[in-house]
């Protein structure tokens, strides 16, 4: 029998139903009325989506400091190893990248003490708006999802610039150098990224208007839940845009899908995860994948995970290149659209790659 949860979920008479109530995952696992999952945050797990059968996956390694090498060979190498990786993967640790690890520990830290704010703090920033600059939220909307996901986050957009809270102390000054400095590496990965496709340096940076390029920052906690196997912090997706960072602490939880079979992902020390998205999967003309991953949550101890996703201009228009479908011989398997306007049907609950597919005889 499900223990009693007075006070974080609310009971129609008429139906004896749960009506999901708008409370974080953080204040509902401190409170004493919590032994069991309510019933508005199970996930039922879909065939295809079983648990990970592989726990001791490693992802591919690609070291930063031989794509900006000044030795040509060692930057011809790594640029190889790019394209494979983005062919076969779609995700790999990235080392060297000259971010301080300072830097990345005090990002961490500083969301960390955001979900330690009093509530009412950051109840300030709830909102359902999803172009909000700064946005404090807990799992999902459920006429989307229908059910609550397992974590509370913060997102916070630059657009045009980041504005950060101004609290807790130094948060809006880690925040941003951290997303400056990843920004500046994104770049670079993607001028590398454009010579792995057989294009110019700055073909990428060209035609996604990179320097106007969209920038989204999110932070989630996923606290322990009672029962983890009946729960899910994120469920299987894939990400919009051309590149994803991921950090986190030492609480794993991360699990992609690879070849068909999911498996957890044990990052090294001081690495950056990152990920293809579905636009660079667009750009590429269905070379490059971006790959299905999910958050999955533990009963022992809390998760932090900070995000930083690097995409086009809002206003550009993304398709196909034309010098891969002319080169490839191969018709463009994707229409063509606006990067916000794909961001608003992702963000909407649609299976956007879907719907821009094009039938390619």
């Amino acid at each position: 029998m499900a223990a009693s949860t007075q006070g974080l979920v609310q009971t129609s008479p008429e139906t004896n139903t749960h009506v999901p109530k708008r409370i974080t995952v953080k204040a509902l696992v401190e409170s004493p009325a919590l032994t069991s999952l309510p019933s508005n945050y199970s996930y039922t797990i879909n065939p295809d989506e079983s648990d990970a059968s592989d726990p001791d996956g490693t992802l591919p390694i690609i070291d930063f400091s031989l794509l900006t090498s000044r030795d040509p060979h060692q930057r011809s190498t790594v640029i190889q190893e790019l394209n494979k990786v983005c062919q076969d993967w779609g995700f790999f640790m990235l080392v060297n990248h000259g971010v301080p690890e300072s830097l990345m520990k005090a990002v961490v830290d500083v969301c960390k003490e955001f979900f330690n704010l009093p509530m009412e703090e950051k109840m300030e920033f709830a909102d359902k708006d999803i172009w909000k600059p700064i946005r404090f939220g807990t799992g999902v909307d459920v006429k989307v999802e229908k059910f609550f996901t397992w974590r509370d986050f913060i997102k916070v957009l630059g657009v045009p610039q980041f504005q950060f809270p101004n609290k807790p102390k130094g948060f809006s000054e880690v925040s941003g150098e951290y997303c400056k400095r990843t920004r500046e590496v994104a770049r670079e990965l993607l001028q590398g990224i454009s010579e792995a496709l057989g294009l110019e340096e700055n073909y990428i940076e060209k035609a996604m208007d990179l320097e106007s390029g969209f920038q989204l920052f999110a932070a989630n906690l996923y606290p322990p839940c009672p029962q983890p196997e009946l729960a899910m912090g994120i469920p299987a997706h894939t990400d919009h845009g051309l590149l994803t960072f991921l950090i986190e602490n030492e609480i794993g939880g991360l699990q992609i899908q690879h070849n068909g079979k999911w498996f957890h992902v044990n990052p090294l020390p001081n690495s950056f995860l990152v990920n293809t998205g579905d636009h660079l999967q667009v750009l590429s003309n269905g070379k490059y994948k971006s790959i299905k991953h999910r958050a999955v949550v533990n009963n022992k101890a809390t998760r932090i995970s900070v995000v930083v996703a690097h995409g086009p201009s809002l206003d550009t228009v993304v398709s196909p290149a034309p010098e891969l479908v002319e080169s490839e011989s191969r018709p463009a398997a994707y229409m063509p659209m606006k990067y916000k306007d794909y961001m608003n049907l992702q963000l909407g609950g649609k299976p956007c790659l879907d719907h821009i597919q094009l039938t390619v005889t």
